[in-house]
């Protein structure tokens, strides 16, 4: 589909999660474009009875396609410091050509930490938080406002600042979002430049 647009839901079991933060995300998405024929994404998606999938919606003015497709956990103990002033990633579009060249910039790191006006934005594939104070912080300014990152937000678990990359190494834990890995505590993260 030419200017495509993706959620990306969890289903566990035949459940669906947090399918109200994705039916919200799509209907930004819609009105922006001042589309008013909105549809219920619940109508679209029957989960599998059994596993852990990946549900793939793909949208556009025009038509929705829905794939499953089996999970398995990417595992990160590393990302790779990308600067990038220029990127917009502001809607979950399917055409990540921006994001794959960086991504591609990668090294021997299992993932990319994204940097734009030297402020720190998102991973490849999720958002992104880390701890101190006693308090987890995510960056006021990520590319994508992802559906956990929201919900952790009206929850109270997460806070907002601007997050300066000479702040990276002041933080104690690491945490990646989104909505296949929820809130995933990182055992371990390096930073590489």
């Amino acid at each position: 589909m030419k200017n495509s647009f993706l959620e990306t839901i969890k289903c566990v079991d035949g459940k669906i999660f947090n399918l109200g933060y994705h039916q919200e995300r799509y209907e930004t998405v819609l009105n922006s474009l001042g589309i008013k024929d909105i549809k219920k994404l619940e109508n679209y998606i029957e989960a599998p009875k059994i596993g852990v999938f990946r549900c793939r919606l793909v949208y556009s003015l025009d038509e929705m396609n829905v794939s499953y497709h089996e999970y398995k956990k990417r595992e990160i103990s590393s990302l790779k410091i990308i600067f990038d002033n220029e990127i917009d990633y502001s809607m979950k579009f399917t055409h990540r050509d921006e994001i794959d060249k960086l991504y591609a910039q990668r090294a021997d790191c299992d993932d990319i930490l994204i940097i734009k006006n030297l402020l720190v934005t998102d991973t490849s594939i999720a958002n992104i938080a880390f701890y101190k104070d006693n308090r987890w912080i995510t960056p006021k300014k990520p590319l994508l406002e992802g559906t956990t990152r929201a919900r952790l937000l009206n929850e109270g678990k997460l806070i907002k600042a601007d997050i300066k990359v000479q702040e990276l190494r002041s933080f104690s834990k690491v945490a990646l979002l989104n909505a296949m890995i929820d809130f995933d505590i990182l055992d371990t993260c390096t930073f590489l430049i």
